[in-house]
């Protein structure tokens, strides 16, 4: 990657400036047809492809599917009201068509049963009719009062078959640092309402909106932030949460390359997982070195430091029969062990086997046409391909049978 860009996209991350709607500095370089859709020359699986479906779609993050319809957000960067709701028909492979515009930092959507989209934007989630001829007034507050401040004030979200609907807070911090290598103690924003650094659980089955989030129970909290989530067909949920940075700062003995892993875990109700007191297998975060972590609840797996996992999904599609009731994870992350898609296998009661293994690799930056991957959000077509949104790189893209 070019230094400058590299330099950007690290800001972008790291620091919530107000970037602007980000597209690839050049189009991806295409060779051949991936089902349709020109080729990308990245390493997939045996049997698949990715193909190239819209491009310089500004920052795209969310994706969700209504039959042949692909609805994406465009959050429009670090800015406020410069998002836009995005629709595709990939059976015309036509270009984007812009829905909504002026939108508040939208960054997760959902397609209901009944055809809806739900949408979170800064502070709340908004339910909205794409088939209305009026769009913006067919949006309906959801969920509100979701915190807005510090360093993780995107929401995610995933959604049961019994109605139920699982939001992401993230930590307002990086580990409740008070000052370089300092922490508070207690942390207070744990303690806050609701609590950073938690999923809660939302009842759509309820007669009156909005539900206000400072009134919803927590599912599980210490959780730092949980951008990907999946809920199993036995309606447990499954989080990939994405760490702290920076730990060498608080202890110059750990390595800030390799710890501390990003987390994968299948969450028990009213659990707690241990941010900022702990990490990896309930070790003692170096700023809380007397805290005994024997009373929080360790991942289910550990997954590569830094992956920064941001959307994830259980593949129950018919046309890739080797990914069949795998869990398909992005690594978002810009350092090596990122910029890439994974799958993990689950056994009869979807609880993992193995370890994640590399199911699109080779995404990294090289000159002329081939930038770093971005993958973000993850939706099943009813054709069974996977359709993929990058931000960095302001793509539409799809996993295909080859």
């Amino acid at each position: 990657m070019r230094p400058a860009f590299f330099l950007r996209n690290v800001l972008c991350t790291f620091f919530l400036l107000a970037c602007g709607a980000a597209s690839a500095e050049s189009s991806y370089r295409t060779s051949g047809t991936c089902a349709g859709f020109p080729r990308l020359d990245v390493k997939v699986a045996k049997g698949m492809c990715m193909g190239l479906v819209a491009d310089h779609i500004g920052f795209a993050r969310g994706v969700a599917a209504i039959g042949q319809y692909v609805y994406v957000l465009d959050m429009g960067g670090w800015a406020n009201k410069r998002g836009r709701l995005l629709r595709v028909d990939i059976s015309k492979k036509g270009a984007p068509e812009v829905l909504l515009s002026k939108l508040d930092m939208p960054n997760a959507i959902i397609a209901t049963p009944d055809k809806k989209l739900l949408v979170s934007m800064h502070g709340r989630i908004v339910r909205i009719d794409p088939a209305a001829k009026d769009l913006l007034g067919s949006a309906q507050d959801i969920v509100i009062n979701l915190p807005t401040t510090g360093r993780h004030p995107l929401t995610a979200m995933v959604l049961g078959a019994d109605g139920a609907l699982y939001i992401n807070v993230g930590s307002a911090t990086d580990n409740c640092e008070s000052g370089p290598g300092k922490a508070d103690s207690p942390c207070p924003e744990i303690k806050e309402t609701p609590p950073r650094a938690s999923v809660l659980r939302a009842n759509l089955t309820a007669a009156h909106f909005p539900l206000d989030a400072r009134a919803l129970p927590v599912h599980a909290r210490g959780l730092r932030n949980s951008m990907a989530l999946a809920l199993t067909p036995a309606g447990t949920l499954i989080a990939a949460t994405n760490s702290r940075d920076a730990i060498n700062a608080a202890d110059p003995k750990l390595s800030d390359e390799e710890l501390p892993h990003d987390t994968l875990s299948w969450l028990a109700a009213g659990a707690d997982y241990g941010w900022p007191y702990c990490f990896d297998q309930l070790r003692a975060s170096p700023e809380y070195p007397g805290f005994d972590c024997r009373s929080k609840i360790a991942p289910s797996r550990l997954l590569p430091a830094h992956a920064a996992p941001l959307g994830m999904l259980i593949y129950n599609g018919k046309s890739m029969p080797a990914l069949s009731g795998h869990l398909i994870i992005g690594y978002h992350g810009y350092r090596a062990t990122g910029h890439r898609l994974v799958s993990l296998a689950l056994n009869a009661a979807y609880q993992p086997v193995g370890e994640p293994r590399d199911l699109v690799a080779g995404w990294n930056y090289r000159h002329g046409g081939y930038p770093m991957g971005a993958p973000v959000g993850l939706a099943t077509l009813d054709d069974g391909s996977v359709v993929i949104t990058e931000d960095r790189n302001g793509t539409l893209l799809r996993l295909a049978p080859d």
